[in-house]
């Protein structure tokens, strides 16, 4: 089975606590925004404590234009991808040897937080040696089930090519995204919850020539759901000063009724039960995105312990952050044998889950 062989992290350099972000978010809302006041609440409810950003607070100041926004996200995010690869290749908590860029046959970039053509990838191959042979395939539009789609395409690729090594990419900057012109409620919201992250993830075949520290998930099966006329549930309205939220309060309800039958016949085709289920990797868009979880699947609050601490120490960083939330699990994990599901949900609506084991 194809397995995940190093995970790492990138922290965008302004880090700011909930308190802050909200005082500078009813600053510039104050005379557009009725109850305001009550509505900031969202804030503090949350219970995300800090954030990273790319950019300071003072950005958001001044105007910005779409084409200004977009070369700024183009920059950053080749420059917090090279960081993240060169990171994941040369972790030495999970590699017993760093791995060279010339070794990658594959690289999956994943976003949705900027546009590039030629794509990101292409411009992170022009900073590292990768080889002129290497396969890519560039990722837009899934949000935040990006980077458990990703791990999946990841793993059909390393089926097929079982000697090969795939790097999954990444990187969302959802700062940039911030309209301060746009005083609808999912943008307050936006505000209360979004941050930018950086993610690599390594996945190799079984056949592939690697060394790991420590015990790594395999990964057994993914699956994928999609919702019929659900467009309106979360993505992008994209108007001529950029991106903006569309962010449906409806999206808990939707989950605790959706994702436990999805689930559970996911369990079912594998001849496992969800009480089999030790570890559960989630990506945290919320605290109620984490309640309805917990409610959908019949979970325990240690379930959703690590998912919790992610978001409250990053908030919700839209694709990379089941990554990292993968990374809080990767390093704890000592049992063999043990089942882990990570599992996100995305614009479409769509829901994507990897069912991992422990092994030696």
């Amino acid at each position: 089975m194809p397995k995940i062989v190093s995970v790492s992290k990138y922290q965008p350099p302004y880090t700011l606590h909930q308190q802050e972000i909200e005082q500078f978010t009813k600053t510039i809302f104050q005379n557009n925004i009725p109850q305001l006041n009550r509505l900031l609440k969202v804030f503090e409810n949350g219970e995300i404590e800090k954030r990273h950003f790319c950019v300071p607070l003072e950005w958001h100041k001044e105007e910005h234009t779409f084409e200004e926004r977009n070369q700024l996200y183009i920059q950053l995010a080749v420059d917090y991808s090279v960081k993240a690869i060169q990171k994941c290749l040369q972790n030495e908590m999970y590699l017993k040897r760093p791995i060279s860029t010339e070794e990658i046959d594959a690289i999956f970039f994943v976003s949705s937080t900027g546009i590039s053509t030629p794509s990101i990838d292409a411009r992170i191959m022009n900073q590292l040696t990768f080889s002129d042979r290497i396969k890519r395939l560039p990722i837009w539009g899934l949000g935040c089930v990006g980077g458990a789609s990703g791990i999946s395409r990841a793993y059909d690729y390393c089926l097929a090519h079982p000697k090969e090594k795939v790097l999954v990419v990444c990187v969302e900057l959802c700062s940039l995204t911030f309209q301060r012109n746009d005083f609808s409620k999912s943008n307050l919201v936006g505000a209360s919850l979004f941050a930018d992250g950086v993610a690599c993830a390594l996945v190799c075949g079984d056949e592939a020539n690697v060394e790991n520290q420590k015990m790594v998930p395999s990964i057994i099966r993914t699956a994928s759901k999609w919702m019929p006329d659900s467009e309106d549930v979360m993505g992008w309205d994209i108007k001529n000063d950029g991106l903006h939220v569309i962010f449906s309060k409806s999206i808990p309800t939707i989950i605790s009724k959706w994702l436990g039958p999805f689930i559970e016949s996911f369990f079912e085709e594998v001849g496992l039960s969800i009480k089999d289920l030790e570890h559960f990797i989630a990506h945290p868009g919320g605290k109620k995105v984490l309640l309805a979880y917990k409610e959908a699947l019949n979970l325990s609050d240690q379930h959703i312990k690590l998912s919790r601490k992610v978001l409250q120490e990053n908030g919700n960083m839209s694709s990379p952050t089941v990554l990292y939330v993968l990374d809080e699990y990767m390093k704890r994990i000592k049992k063999g044998g043990s089942y882990g599901l990570l599992v996100a949900l995305g614009p479409g609506f769509s829901g994507e889950s990897v069912l991992l084991q422990w092994r030696e």
